[in-house]
Formats: structure tokens, sequence, C-alpha cells
């Protein structure tokens, strides 16, 4: 099921965050920089801030926050400035689910593109992004250590 977060998702969403990121960044850069307290009291502030606006979609499965998504506008583009799946969850769907759940939010929006940045270590969030259609920003095909990506929102 996906659903829109509630408070009560805070600490699911704030732990599945960290572990998730854990994943990707562990090996590549210091591990201060996301798991250290000032970094997670900084992430649960941003997650409270986006799960106060709605703007939080949350996959639950078996009774448990398995993963969430959100998107904004950022800079006069759409973004996709989360998808996080439970990293004991992955390839059981719920990142497809997500995705989808957000290309419906667009589409109902009239939203026809969107954006997001990817650590360019993730190859597994890559591959994952190219299978839903995700392609290189040819503007801005970097941000720092993050490739940019680009998706064409389809018409419902």
């Amino acid at each position: 099921m996906i659903r829109i977060a509630t408070p009560d998702d805070l600490d699911a969403i704030a732990t599945l965050h960290a572990e998730a990121r854990a994943t990707y960044y562990r090996g590549h850069i210091p591990d201060e920089a996301f798991d250290s307290p000032a970094e997670h009291a900084r992430t649960r502030a941003g997650w409270t801030t986006a799960i106060e606006r709605g703007a939080v979609l949350c996959a639950v499965r078996d009774g448990a926050v398995a993963g969430v998504a959100v998107s904004r506008e950022v800079d006069g583009a759409m973004t996709l400035t989360q998808l996080h799946v439970d990293p004991k969850r992955w390839r059981d769907g719920i990142g497809t689910a997500l995705h989808a759940a957000c290309v419906e939010a667009w589409q109902r929006a009239g939203v026809d593109s969107a954006r997001l940045e990817v650590f360019e270590h993730n190859t597994r969030a890559q591959s994952f992004y190219a299978r839903q259609g995700w392609l290189p920003d040819p503007d801005e095909p970097r941000a720092g250590d993050h490739l940019v990506l680009r998706f064409a929102v389809p018409r419902a």
C-alpha cells in the first residue's frame, strides 16, 4: 500500500533513510557525513518538514514502512528529492510502486518532466532509474558527486 506519510511514521522513515544512505555512501564519503548525531538530527528535521507538508509518499508492507519518496519543485523544476527502500526489501517491487505513484502525482499536477540527482557510486539506484526511463540530463550531467537525470513524464 502506498499512502501519504503521517507524523507517526517519522521514526520509521528516519531509520529507513539512515540505513539506505549507509548502503551507498559507506566507503565513498566519511561516515560522519551520513552517520553522525548532527546528520541524523538534520535528516529528521527535513523529514518532519516534508511530512508536515503532506509531501511524503510512504510504502507500507507487512505493517511496516518499507519505502518513501518525496518530490517537490526545486529551482523551477519538479525534482524527485528522495526515494528510499528498506535495504532488506530491495527487489520486492517497492521502489517501482513508489516511482509509479510519483509519476501519477506528476501527471495529475500537469508536470511534463522531472529531475533527480543520484550519487555517482550508487550504481544500484542508477540501474533502477534507467529501468524507469530516466536519462542523463544533457544540459547538466553532474552536480558535484551526483549524476543528474531527467524523466519525461508520460501523459495520463
